[in-house]
């Protein structure tokens, strides 16, 4: 394996070790595709979501938020086109009976040569995706005899399409129920609720919808770890504006959601824009911000232009008006939408990739040690302070539980009596507390504490009164 293969697999590995994330059901070999988040991953998440959820709504006056249900009126994905046009271009292996979405087929052979032979052919592939030219791209895949990872040969099927939402009955008997779906996408909720939104939060265009919440697709070939995932969960934000002005809009939200993106220090480079080549059939413009992953640049964060292609349908299927009165310009219309929206276990694994290293430490005497950090921004650290008293006994676990209670109300502090204090500075590493402290002899006598900052290692003495000060000011 290539060096970031190995990281790769390295981040996997730590994930489930140190209770990141866990494959789902896996005490009955587990379920393809969907993964549980654990006691650190669970955090972390909420974490991320949380960081979100305040940069758009708390810190825009003019962006509120909503909670909308999973289930809705089958109608809805009528109305939105995901009934009709939700589909992936499919291709099956005669040979080995397994199914391959057609990209990811091609995308995994272009990773397997030189960077200028792979730039060809994956953008012959997006010019035959964006004509939806399905026999040019079976001729693609023959010309270059790209093989089933399974049987090793290149019998295929016909490319075809493929609808991606699940399907479930509501009602008491299966004779007698309906079909629904679950949600695809987070944004439809959002759009059935424009006028209840916008006339109870007294808002007026330019104005913005948030949500968070669970979205779920039969992906065919689910891969690279959580990146792509049967249930997941997304971070939206659609954004209504007057018709005429969206992309002067798309130009303001795509630059600001890379701004927040680097907020978490990190650096331009592992981030690039990527204009789709094929438009979805709602939008005008489009663009994925893209993250250096250990496999890749691949998309977070998608900004589209959405024309007024939602409102609009709903409002034709529906029968009721979904039209805005402009007392500005005098005037009715329905809005167009910018949407932002970012994948919250994608942003997850983000962070995973960006913070775990392996470190190799020079000791005073010339030999070596070694360590895995996880050098998560303290803001979104599943734990931030940890409390370690340095022995059991002598009253120190008492002076200890007594900073926990101080300081466990304001963040997310940990404690912890168990094995040498170097071992519990590893553990905590591990997880990526930013912070830990000790209480030692010392203690009782001067009311002073050694902090530890997990990036540099570095120990210093501070007063017990001053660590709640010190660990929000790195957290705020």
């Amino acid at each position: 394996m290539t060096t970031n293969e190995n990281k790769f697999q390295a981040i996997i590995s730590h994930a489930k070790e140190y209770g990141f994330v866990f494959q789902s059901s896996e005490i009955y070999d587990g379920l393809s595709a969907v993964y549980d988040y654990g006691p650190y991953g669970s955090e972390l998440k909420k974490n991320i979501r949380d960081h979100w959820w305040k940069s758009m709504t708390q810190m825009h006056e003019n962006i509120v938020g909503i909670d909308a249900a999973i289930f809705m009126h089958p109608l809805t994905w009528k109305a939105s086109g995901h009934v009709d046009n939700f589909s992936d271009p499919m291709i099956d292996n005669r040979d080995s009976n397994k199914r391959y979405r057609v990209d990811h087929l091609i995308e995994g052979y272009a990773a397997t040569l030189t960077e200028s032979q792979s730039e060809e052919i994956l953008g012959r592939m997006d010019r035959l995706l964006a004509a939806e030219d399905f026999s040019g791209l079976k001729l693609l895949i023959e010309e270059h005899k790209i093989k089933c990872g399974v049987s090793n040969t290149c019998n295929w099927t016909d490319v075809r399409q493929f609808n991606l939402m699940f399907s479930t009955q509501v009602g008491s008997i299966a004779e007698e129920s309906d079909t629904i779906y679950l949600r695809p996408e987070t944004a439809q909720g959002i759009f059935v609720n424009f006028l209840n939104v916008q006339k109870t939060a007294r808002q007026k265009i330019p104005f913005g919808i948030a949500q968070t919440g669970k979205a779920f697709r039969n992906e065919i070939v689910a891969r690279q770890f959580i990146f792509r995932m049967r249930e997941f969960e997304q971070m939206e934000m659609q954004f209504f504006v007057r018709p005429g002005t969206q992309m002067e809009w798309y130009d303001y939200w795509k630059k600001a959601r890379l701004e927040w993106h680097l907020s978490f220090g990190i650096s331009r480079d592992k981030y690039r824009y990527h204009d789709h080549v094929k438009l979805a059939h709602y939008a005008d413009a489009a663009l994925d911000i893209e993250y250096e992953f250990p496999f890749g640049f691949k998309e977070v964060e998608g900004i589209h232009s959405r024309t007024d292609f939602d409102l609009k349908n709903h409002q034709l299927l529906s029968g009721k008006k979904q039209q805005y009165f402009d007392n500005e310009l005098n005037q009715n219309y329905i809005p167009y939408v910018v949407e932002t929206s970012i994948g919250l276990d994608r942003m997850f694994l983000l962070i995973l990739s960006e913070s775990y290293e392996e470190e190799t430490l020079t000791k005073e005497d010339g030999s070596t040690d070694s360590r895995v950090v996880m050098h998560i921004p303290a803001k979104i650290a599943p734990v931030k302070l940890a409390i370690l008293p340095l022995t059991k006994k002598d009253g120190l676990p008492d002076i200890a539980r007594e900073i926990m209670d101080g300081c466990k109300s304001h963040f997310r502090c940990f404690y912890e009596e168990k094995d040498t204090i170097g071992k519990r500075y590893r553990r905590q590493d591990a997880v990526g507390t930013p912070f830990c402290i000790t209480i030692d002899y010392q203690t009782k006598e001067d009311q002073t504490v050694t902090i530890r900052h997990r990036d540099s290692m570095l120990q210093e003495r501070i007063h017990i009164d001053n660590i709640k000060s010190i660990v929000l000011d790195a957290i705020s």
